[in-house]
């Protein structure tokens, strides 16, 4: 046998004895799941998920049951992909049918702002707070993900609390721009929050807006918005499983986001 061969059978043993645990990162997905609201002079909404049943044991199918849905492709846990931006178009392997499929499975980094998040809606975690937590748990390293535990999927059971959003906009925690910038210069294949999205609320008016989607995507990056359990994951040491649907020319997709996370 191999060592690589090696390695993975004691991995498929420690899954089986619990020593490695699979947790769930994902929202559920259905007619109540929130949505991001847009500004109406910038773009529709995503509709709301519609769940339709096609059969379920009768005369429409007398054995089995399935449903047919209606899902925007950003909707609830989910992957963006580069194509999903401006700055992203012109990558060939920018889309979810293009993307190289083991850039799926990575290391990942989760950096906890949640007492801070409880404390200020508005949070931003800036290059100076990532090299703090580095200088505490250990770089950052290429083709790793960098997730920001805020503990926002507390509010996910209700869409206004969940979005919280005023008559001054949206708050909600996220990155600066100089820390977007930090991890790309680190190498980071993707950058994951637990809010609505991968950028603050206020980062419409941050220069450039929205930096976690303007740089990552810029540099052929990913991103993952509305994870839950982070507070189930280790600063370090976990992998993280994200895998979109193969959606051809697909800007994202909702996913069942998965973490192995070394146990006892």
């Amino acid at each position: 046998m191999t060592a690589a061969a090696a390695t993975l059978d004691n991995l498929g043993q420690l899954l089986l004895s619990g020593r490695v645990e699979v947790v769930d990162l994902t929202a559920p997905l259905g007619p109540d799941t929130p949505l991001i609201k847009l500004p109406p002079e910038l773009a529709v909404d995503t509709p709301k998920i519609e769940v339709h049943t096609i059969s379920e044991y009768d005369d429409k199918g007398p054995f089995w049951a399935w449903n047919w849905l209606k899902i925007g492709e950003h909707s609830g846990t989910h992957f963006d992909a580069p194509h999903h931006w401006i700055t992203g178009k012109d990558y060939s392997d920018g889309y979810t049918d293009t993307i190289p499929v083991h850039n799926y499975v990575a290391r990942v980094n989760v950096i906890d702002c949640s007492a801070q998040s409880a404390a200020d809606n508005d949070f931003l975690l800036s290059a100076d707070g990532v090299r703090a937590w580095e200088a505490e748990h250990g770089a950052i390293g290429k083709g790793e993900w960098v997730l920001m535990r805020t503990d926002w999927d507390k509010r996910n059971d209700s869409e206004a609390a969940f979005l919280n959003v005023d008559a001054k906009g949206p708050h909600s925690p996220g990155p600066t721009v100089d820390c977007i910038e930090y991890i790309v210069e680190r190498g980071a294949i993707g950058w994951g929050t637990q809010c609505i999205g991968t950028d603050a609320g206020a980062a419409g008016g941050m220069q450039p807006p929205f930096p976690a989607h303007n740089l990552m995507h810029k540099a052929n990056r990913y991103g993952l918005a509305s994870l839950c359990n982070l507070d189930k994951l280790p600063p370090k040491g976990a992998i993280l499983v994200a895998a979109p649907l193969k959606i051809v020319r697909g800007t994202g997709s909702p996913v069942r986001a998965l973490a192995l996370v070394p146990r006892g």
